[in-house]
C-alpha cells in the first residue's frame, strides 16, 4: 500500500521540525502522548507547561470529526485533562460503524480565540497534481468544504507562489491576515511535497497577532517512498484505522513482507471468525473477500490478506504457519474453512508455494484436526498440477479433509463450497495439458509456417501479413496514422513486427516472451535487445523453438536505442528505485511509444511524473505494479500470460474477440481463462497496475478497443478505488463507446466491514463514497454496461453477450488451428517430473536453499544456540557427526598449535616470498599451502596410518622400530630439527595433557609413546613431534568418541582428513605473513649470494 495515515502526533512532529516559512507557527513541539501506561508525574517533567498551562486533549487515533462525537476536552488544567480521561481513557467508543477502545490521547496547549481567526486548509493528490482547498471559516462546523471551499490545482512538477495563493484561495481573508496566511501555506505546500504526504488537512488553522497555530491535523504519507524519505521520517508508525486493533502477528508478516521481494498482506478483521482465507494475489484476494461477503458470511470472515510475486517455499511457510497459528487458538461450535485460493498465476511457482503451505498443514494437522478444520483449494498457474497433486497428499496423510481444485473450476466456486452453498464434487475433473502440448514429436528446428494472423472470427487481412513500413524509427505506420500529431498516443500498441527491448536481466521472462513469438508463428523474436547497466556489454543465449539464439545485451541504453531503430516498446523490468530514471530516460527517445513498468512500490509523486510527461511525447504507459498485457497471436509482455502450458490452455497464441483491461495481473489471467472457455478467445488485454496512479487508465484502453476493429466486445475488471468507471459510464452515455462492455469492479466487501481496509493493490481504498465498488457497479449497470451480480456470475454474463454476438453475426467465429509445438526447457520438465537425470554433484553436508542454512542436518541457528564452536562446525562439516565437547575443543587446540611456526619454515617463506612480489592474498597463501606434503606438515595422515597399522598388526614397538630400519624408510611423526627430549616441544606437552585428561581412551597415543622411548634412546631429537601427535591422538579420538564404527574411523585417515587439519590451521599463520609483509611494506624478496653455494662444472667455469 502507498498511502498510509499516520497520527496526528507524527504528522505536526514533520511539520514542526521542516516546514519553512516566514510565517510564525506557534507551539512547536507542544503536545504530550497519553496511555494507559503514562507516568503523569514524568510526563509533567518532561513537559513542565502541563503546569502552567490550560489544556487541549483528544484522542489520537484517526478518528474524524471528534470535535462532533464529544471527544474533545477543551480549556482544561491538568487534572481536568486527567478528570475527563477517566471516564474515556481505555474506554470502548463507537465511530460510525467502528467500535473501539480509546487508548491514545494527545494532550496540547488551549489557544484561546475568536470565531473568525479560524481557517480550513487541506491538500490533496491527484492524478493531474495537488489540489489546495482553502476555507475562511473553520473548526467543527465548518460544513462541506468540498462544495465551500475555494480550491486551487497545482500540476505536477509545479511550484505554488503565495500570489496564486492570495489570488484564488484568500479573497475572503483580512487583508491583515493574507501575508501570513500565503507564506504559511506555500510552505506548507513545500513540506507536503518534500516529505511526499499524498494528504494533509488542518482544521482548524487559526491566525492571531501572534503566529499561526496548527490545531487539528490529518494527513497521510506515501510510504513507498520511506526509501527517500527515511532520513526525515525516521521509523514511522503506521496507526490501524480505528476500531481495529493492532496485532502482533500483523506487524510479523509486515516484517517478511519488507524483506522480501514478493508481497505479504496480513488483516485480522475478526479473530473469532470460522472463515479464513490464504489467497495468492492483490486483486484475486479482494473477490474471494467478495464472494464470501456476497453468501452471507461477513461476520464470520477472519482475515484479509495475500500472498503474491513470487515468494519463496519458506516465505510461504512463514506466513502459512502464522494462518494456522491465528486460526487454532479458539474453537467454533460449527468448526472452520480455509479458502486457499487464488486466480492463475503469471510466474509464481505453485508447486514451491504450496510445498510452504503443505509443511505448516503438517506442523498443524493436531490443532487443524481438533478444530475441525476444513480446507479448499483453488489455484492455477506454472507447475500447479505438482502444487494440487501435494496438497492432495497431506491431505490422504494427515486426515485433514482437503478439497483440491484447479483451473478447470471456476476461481470463486470454493467459497460456496466451503460455505455449503453449492455441492462438492467427487471427483472434481482435470485439466491435463502441460505434458501432452508442449513435448514436439518433429524433429524439424524450421519455424512453423503462419497460421493465423487476424482476428479468430475475421478474415485475414493483407496488411496483417505485410510488415508495415515505418517513416520514424520504431513507430509503425499505423501508430503515426492514428496519431495525427505530437503528444497524440497510438491507437494499436502491439503488433505482428512489434520489437522490444527488455531493462533488466530477466531471463526467464524472456524466454517465456520467445516462446510465445514462436507459438504465434512470427517471423522474428520480438526481443531485440536487453540492457542491464551492470555488466559489460555482451551477448545473452535462449531458444528459438529448437534452436539457440544470442540476444545482445547492453550497458546503457543509449547504444540500445542506437542499434536497434526499429524498437519501440520499452519492458522495464527496473526496481522501484531505479524505475523512474530508467523509464524518463526511455522517454526521451522518439521511437520508443509503448513503455510497460513492471515494479510495484514506486512513490506515486515519481508516477506522476513519468504520467505527465509520457501524455506530453504521446507515450502509452502500461503501470506501475502490473504483469504487463498480451496481444494474442502477436506480443506479450515479459511473464504476461503465465507459462507455456496456460498460454495454449487460453488459446493465447491465436486471437479473439473478446478485450479486456484490468488492473490486476493474476486476475487478468483469470479473465484469459473465463474469455477463452466462454467466448472465442481474447484479442488484446492490459493489466493496467494496482497503483492509485497507473500510467493509462481503464478508459485510454477501452477506447483504443472501440476503435479497434477486430475488438467485438469489451471486458473491464474494475476495483474500489479512484473513480475511473465513470468515465466509462460517461462514454456509453454518450455514444463514445458502442461496443457491448461487460463490467465487474471488485472490492464490494468494503461498504460491509465495519472498519477501513486496504486491500492488495495501493489504489484498492475508498475516499468517498463514489469511489465503492457497489457506487460503480450501479452507475455502469444505469449507464448500460452489462454487470453480473457478483464476480461468480461473470462468465456466464460474457457468454451471454457473446452468444449474442455470434446470433447476429457480429462475430463469426473461425475453424480451430492446432498451435506449432515448442519444446519444453529441460528445467521446467524436471520440475513437472515428466523427465529425471542423475545429478551431476552429490553433496551431504550443507544445504543453503531454505531460509536457513544447514550444516548436515544442523540449521546454522542451532549452531550457534548451541555453542559448537569452530570445532563442532568441523565435526559437522567434515565427520557429519555432532562430536563431543571434549573432541570440538581437541580439534580447537590443533588448529591453534598448528596456526603457524616461524617465517623460516618453507610454507612462510614461500608465502612471505610470493607477498612480497607484489602477489594477492590467495597466490601468496596458495604458494604456502602447495609446499606441505610428507617433508612438511602433511605427515598427519602418515604418521596415523603407520602407527595405526603397526599397532593393529600386534607388532611390539621395538619390532615396528627395527622394521622400519630395515626396510630403510623414516617413521613420520618421529623427529625434529630443534625440540628434543631435553628440549621439549611445549605445543605437544599442551596437547598431551589434554588427551590424557578427557579422551576416554589412548591406545594408539600410548603405543606412539613408547616408540619415541625407544628412538629418543638412540638420539634425543627423534621424539614424537606435534605432528605425529595429532595424527595418533586423532585415530584414539575417531576410535573411541562413540560417533564411528571402526571401518568408518579408519575410511576417514585414509581419505586425508588429518591432514585439513594441519592446512587449515597453518592457512592462518600463512595469512598472517602475508598481512605483516604487507603491513611492513617489504620490497622483492632477492636472495643473497652469500647465501647460494655455486657449484658448476669446470669446464662451465673455465
Amino acid at each position: 500500500m502507498s498511502a498510509k495515515a499516520i497520527s496526528e502526533q507524527t504528522g505536526k512532529e514533520f511539520l514542526y521540525k521542516y516546514i519553512c516559512t516566514s510565517a510564525a507557527v506557534q507551539n512547536r513541539f507542544r503536545y504530550a502522548s497519553v496511555t494507559s501506561e503514562t507516568d503523569w508525574d514524568r510526563l509533567s517533567q518532561e513537559h513542565p507547561w502541563l503546569l502552567t498551562e490550560r489544556l487541549v486533549v483528544k484522542p489520537d487515533q484517526l478518528i474524524k470529526r471528534r470535535g462532533k462525537l464529544g471527544l474533545v476536552g477543551i480549556n482544561l488544567d491538568l487534572q481536568g485533562v486527567r478528570e475527563w480521561l477517566k471516564a474515556r481513557l481505555m474506554r470502548e467508543t463507537t465511530v460510525g460503524k467502528a467500535k473501539g477502545v480509546l487508548k491514545n490521547f494527545l494532550i496540547e496547549p488551549f489557544v484561546p480565540h475568536p470565531q473568525d481567526e479560524e481557517f480550513y486548509v487541506c491538500i490533496y493528490a491527484t492524478r493531474e497534481g495537488d489540489h489546495v482547498l482553502f476555507h475562511h471559516e473553520g473548526g467543527v462546523e465548518v460544513g462541506d468544504v468540498d462544495a465551500k471551499a475555494q480550491r486551487l490545482m497545482v500540476a505536477v512538477d509545479e511550484k505554488l507562489s503565495e500570489d496564486q495563493v492570495t489570488e484564488h484561495l484568500l479573497t475572503h481573508v483580512p487583508d491583515e491576515k493574507k501575508e501570513v496566511l500565503a507564506s504559511f501555506i506555500v510552505g506548507l505546500f513545500n513540506f507536503y511535497e518534500d516529505l511526499y504526504f499524498t494528504y494533509l488537512e488542518i482544521n482548524p488553522i487559526v491566525v492571531t497577532k501572534d503566529g499561526v497555530y496548527v490545531l487539528d491535523m490529518a494527513a497521510k504519507i506515501d510510504a513507498t517512498a520511506d526509501y527517500i524519505c527515511k532520513a526525515k521520517w525516521g521509523d514511522v508508525e503506521f496507526p490501524p484505522p480505528f476500531g481495529r486493533e493492532a496485532y502482533p502477528e500483523e506487524a510479523y508478516i509486515a516484517d517478511l513482507d519488507a524483506k522480501s521481494g514478493a508481497s505479504l498482506k496480513l488483516t485480522l478483521l475478526n479473530p473469532n471468525g470460522r472463515i479464513w482465507t490464504m489467497v495468492a494475489g492483490g486483486g484475486a484476494s479482494v473477490v474471494y473477500s467478495d464472494t464470501i461477503c456476497d453468501l452471507g458470511g461477513v461476520d464470520e470472515l477472519a482475515n484479509y490478506g495475500e500472498y503474491s510475486g513470487a515468494p519463496s517455499e519458506q516465505q510461504t511457510y512463514d506466513y502459512a504457519k502464522t494462518i494456522l497459528s491465528l486460526m487454532t487458538r479458539e474453537k467454533h461450535p460449527q468448526g472452520k474453512v480455509l479458502i486457499i485460493g487464488g486466480s492463475i498465476a503469471n510466474f509464481t511457482n505453485v508447486a514451491a508455494t504450496f510445498k510452504g503451505i503443505v509443511r505448516a498443514i503438517k506442523d498443524y494437522q493436531g490443532p487443524l484436526k481438533e478444530h475441525e478444520v476444513t480446507i479448499f483449494v483453488r489455484r492455477g498457474g506454472p507447475n500447479y498440477q505438482e502444487g494440487l497433486r501435494v496438497m492432495g497428499e497431506v491431505g490422504k496423510t494427515t486426515g485433514i479433509p482437503i478439497h483440491v481444485f484447479g483451473t478447470e473450476t471456476h476461481m470463486t466456486a470454493i467459497v460456496g463450497m466451503a460455505l455449503g452453498h453449492r455441492p462438492i464434487p467427487n471427483q472434481p475433473p482435470m485439466d491435463a495439458h502441460t505434458a501432452n502440448f508442449l513435448l514436439n514429436a518433429s524433429s524439424s528446428a524450421m519455424t512453423p509456417a503462419t497460421t493465423r494472423t487476424a482476428s479468430f472470427s475475421e478474415s485475414r487481412k493483407s496488411n496483417d501479413v505485410t510488415p508495415a513500413k515505418k517513416s520514424k524509427a520504431g513507430l509503425p505506420a499505423e501508430a503515426q496514422a492514428s496519431s495525427g500529431c505530437s503528444g497524440a498516443k497510438a491507437t494499436t500498441l502491439f503488433g505482428k513486427q512489434t520489437k522490444t527491448i527488455v531493462w533488466g536481466m530477466q531471463t526467464r521472462a524472456v524466454q517465456g516472451m520467445l516462446d510465445f513469438d514462436y507459438v504465434c508463428s512470427r517471423d522474428e523474436p520480438s526481443v531485440a535487445a536487453m540492457v542491464y547497466p551492470f555488466t559489460g556489454d555482451h551477448k545473452q543465449k535462449f531458444y528459438w523453438g529448437h534452436k539457440e539464439i544470442l540476444v545482445p545485451v547492453y550497458k546503457n541504453m543509449a547504444d540500445a536505442m542506437k542499434k536497434h531503430t526499429e524498437v519501440d516498446v520499452l519492458i522495464s523490468f527496473a526496481s522501484l528505485r531505479s524505475a523512474f530514471d530508467s523509464t524518463m530516460e526511455a522517454m526521451q527517445y522518439p521511437q520508443i511509444h509503448t513503455i510497460a513498468i513492471i515494479a510495484e512500490g514506486i512513490p506515486e509523486a515519481q508516477t506522476r511524473k513519468i504520467i505527465k510527461v509520457a501524455d506530453e511525447k504521446g507515450v502509452t504507459i502500461i503501470g506501475p505494479a502490473t504483469v504487463g498485457g498480451i496481444k494474442p497471436g502477436c506480443f506479450k509482455i515479459g511473464n504476461t500470460g503465465g507459462m507455456l502450458d496456460n498460454i495454449l490452455a487460453s488459446k493465447l497464441y491465436r486471437p479473439g474477440s473478446v478485450a479486456y483491461v484490468s488492473r490486476s495481473g493474476g486476475m487478468s489471467n483469470e479473465l484469459n481463462n473465463i474469455i477463452s472457455r466462454t467466448t472465442d478467445g481474447v484479442c488484446e488485454g492490459v493489466a493496467i497496475g494496482g497503483d492509485r496512479y497507473p500510467g493509462s487508465t481503464f478508459m485510454d484502453h477501452v477506447l483504443r478497443y472501440q476503435d479497434t476493429p477486430g475488438v467485438k466486445m469489451i471486458i473491464v475488471l474494475g476495483e474500489i478505488g479512484g473513480t475511473e468507471e465513470y468515465k466509462i459510464c460517461q462514454g456509453i452515455k454518450e455514444g463514445r463507446i458502442t461496443k457491448p462492455v461487460v463490467c465487474w469492479c471488485i472490492g464490494t466487501c468494503a461498504t460491509m466491514f465495519t472498519s477501513e481496509v486496504q486491500f492488495g493493490h495501493a489504489g484498492a481504498c475508498a475516499n468517498q463514497d463514489s469511489e465503492t465498488a457497489v457506487a460503480k457497479n450501479q452507475a455502469l449497470r444505469d449507464a448500460g454496461a452489462y454487470v453480473p451480480k457478483s464476480f461468480d456470475e461473470l462468465g456466464d454474463v460474457i457468454k451471454t453477450v457473446y452468444d449474442e454476438l455470434v446470433a447476429n453475426g457480429t462475430i463469426i467465429p473461425a475453424d480451430e488451428v492446432p498451435p506449432p509445438t515448442v519444446p519444453m526447457d529441460y528445467s521446467w520438465a524436471r520440475e513437472l517430473g515428466l523427465i529425471r537425470k542423475p545429478a551431476s554433484f552429490m553433496t551431504s553436508i550443507c544445504d543453503e536453499r531454505g531460509q536457513e542454512l544447514i550444516y548436515a542436518g544442523m540449521p546454522i541457528t542451532e549452531v550457534f544456540k548451541e555453542e559448537m564452536g569452530l570445532g563442532g562446525v568441523l565435526g559437522l562439516l567434515w565427520f557429519q557427526r555432532r562430536l563431543p565437547r571434549y573432541a570440538c575443543q581437541f580439534i580447537e587446540m590443533c588448529l591453534m598449535v598448528t596456526a603457524d611456526h616461524g617465517p623460516a619454515v618453507s610454507g612462510a617463506h614461500n608465502t612471505i616470498v610470493c607477498a612480497r612480489a607484489g602477489k594477492d592474498l590467495i597466490s601468496s597463501l596458495t604458494s604456502g599451502l602447495l609446499t606441505i606434503g610428507d617433508r612438511f606438515g602433511g605427515a598427519l595422515d602418515a604418521a596415523a596410518k603407520q602407527f595405526s597399522k603397526a599397532f593393529d598388526s600386534g607388532m611390539l614397538p621395538m619390532e615396528f622400530v627395527n622394521k622400519m630400519k630395515k626396510d630403510g624408510k623414516l617413521i613420520m611423526g618421529i623427529g625434529h630439527r630443534v625440540k628434543s627430549i631435553n628440549n621439549p616441544d611445549m605445543r605437544v606437552q599442551i596437547l598431551k595433557d589434554f588427551v590424557k585428561q578427557h579422551f576416554p581412551s589412548t591406545q594408539l597415543l600410548d603405543y606412539a609413546l613408547d616408540v619415541e622411548k625407544i628412538t629418543t634412546s638412540k638420539k634425543p631429537n627423534l621424539i614424537l613431534n606435534v605432528d605425529g601427535f595429532i595424527g595418533v591422538a586423532f585415530v584414539d579420538l575417531l576410535r573411541t568418541c562413540g560417533g564411528f564404527t571402526r571401518d568408518e574411523a579408519d575410511e576417514f585417515v585414509e581419505i586425508g582428513a588429518l591432514n585439513g587439519i594441519f592446512v587449515l590451521g597453518r592457512s592462518m599463520g600463512f595469512i598472517g605473513h602475508y598481512l605483516d609483509q604487507k603491513r611492513l611494506k617489504q620490497g622483492l624478496y632477492r636472495h643473497p649470494w652469500d647465501d647460494i653455494s655455486y657449484v658448476l662444472p669446470e669446464h662451465m667455469s673455465m
